[in-house]
């Protein structure tokens, strides 16, 4: 696998390449895969903790009521929403589509993920965001910590993915230490490992691609 060292000299690169923006640029990664044959239907939907937070976290909502609703909103999540609250969009599947792109991760009360399936089940699975369950007396703030540093890769039908590791005012190392642990979770889910990596690109919002054409192996 490619060292972070390596993916700290792309970084840097695309850092440096690109001219100052008016806004805060992503720095972004590409994955280009080989020898997967995606008709057979090969497909990716991870949830990968980063070692380095995000300047920007992702957004949480969290569907749970009565004690845990309580202790959520306490840990400031990003939504809470009730039983009611899901069961009242199932009259407007506009509002529904909307609430669900709103945020990142669903995380749910156990005894709610039957109302969740039934109400928003068609909406949430097709985007890969089914809520994680949350047991009764689970620590939600640790659960909201996790994945408020987390990012998900999603690979369907294609020999390609692209993730967010960070934004241009993170040290190249942080995002060099993001990238190489996406890179490695990813490896895990290819059939041959880092053999079915074709190529690695990084690059800046609105940069050129820095590209990684042949593999460094250790």
């Amino acid at each position: 696998m490619i060292s972070e060292s390596e993916l700290t000299k792309m970084i840097k690169e695309a850092k440096e390449t690109d001219k100052e923006r008016k806004f805060k640029q992503s720095l972004e990664m590409y994955i280009i895969l080989k020898d997967i044959d995606v008709k057979k239907g090969f497909a990716m939907n991870e949830t990968i903790q980063l070692p380095k937070r995000l300047t920007a976290p992702t957004t949480v909502c969290i569907m749970a009521g009565g004690d845990m609703g309580l202790k959520a909103k306490s840990a400031k999540a990003d939504r809470v929403i009730s039983g009611d609250e899901i069961n009242a969009l199932a009259a407007n599947k506009r509002e529904a589509r909307k609430f669900i792109n709103n945020y990142d991760f669903f995380l749910a009360d156990t005894q709610l993920m039957t109302t969740v399936g039934k109400v928003l089940g068609q909406l949430l699975g097709p985007r890969g965001k089914m809520p994680i369950p949350v047991p009764f007396n689970a620590p939600i703030e640790s659960f909201l910590e996790r994945f408020r540093s987390s990012i998900r890769v999603k690979v369907k039908n294609s020999l390609s993915l692209s993730c967010k590791i960070g934004d241009e005012t993170m040290s190249d190392e942080d995002l060099a230490s993001n990238a190489h642990a996406i890179l490695s979770a990813v490896e895990k889910k290819l059939p041959n490992g880092d053999k079915n990596i074709r190529r690695i690109v990084v690059k800046t919002s609105m940069g050129k691609p820095v590209k990684q054409i042949q593999q460094v192996r250790k």
